[in-house]
């Protein structure tokens, strides 16, 4: 990833924390531990004048090594 690029994304995640500081203390303190094999995450979404739509997944094996991926790849960013 190019240095542009990287302080791009860099400015644009310090924005959403500015603005959503609830859902940042949210995804911390989820984050604060290791995610287990079996932990079920839910996500609703409530779109203005519809019903809400839910789904959920039970974390596997291979969604713990995507996570593990994903956290590597923001620490290079930091």
């Amino acid at each position: 990833m190019n240095p542009a690029s990287i302080l791009k994304l860099m400015s644009a995640k310090a924005q959403f924390e500015r603005i959503h500081p609830k859902f940042m203390a949210f995804v911390k303190k989820v984050f604060s531990r290791p995610m287990e094999e079996g932990t079920i995450l839910e996500v609703t979404v409530t779109r203005p004048g519809e019903e809400p739509l839910t789904a959920n997944i039970k974390v596997q094996q291979s969604d713990l090594e995507l996570l593990a991926e994903l956290r590597d790849l923001g620490s290079e960013i930091r």
